[in-house]
């Protein structure tokens, strides 16, 4: 059982390794969250201008960070089936493409 992703690759059962990653991202996720809604409350608060370009640059690359952690666990899925003789190549560089927005 599984779902389509947007690039029109169907995700596998969840895995032991999968739910791992998966805990990862969202705690990265998570606390992402936490250090954006201190921005928020910092810019309200009319804060130093350096404590928040230092906060932003924190959250930056933080996002970068997490945004490369979910593609390399999309390119390991991907790898994996190919690997099977299953998946397909041009959703991976469909994603390539994505990410370079």
């Amino acid at each position: 059982m599984g779902y389509d992703t947007p690039w029109g690759y169907a995700m596998r059962t969840v895995k032991k390794h999968d739910l791992e990653a998966r805990t990862r991202i969202l705690n990265r996720l998570k606390r992402l969250e936490g250090q954006v809604r201190g921005l928020q409350k910092m810019v309200e608060e009319d804060r130093d201008c350096r404590e928040i370009l230092t906060l932003l640059a924190g959250i930056r690359s933080a996002l970068e960070a997490t945004g490369d952690l979910i593609f390399e666990t999309y390119l390991e899925e991907c790898r994996a089936d190919l690997a099977k003789g299953q998946g397909d190549t041009k959703a991976i560089v469909e994603a390539v493409r994505l990410l370079r927005g």
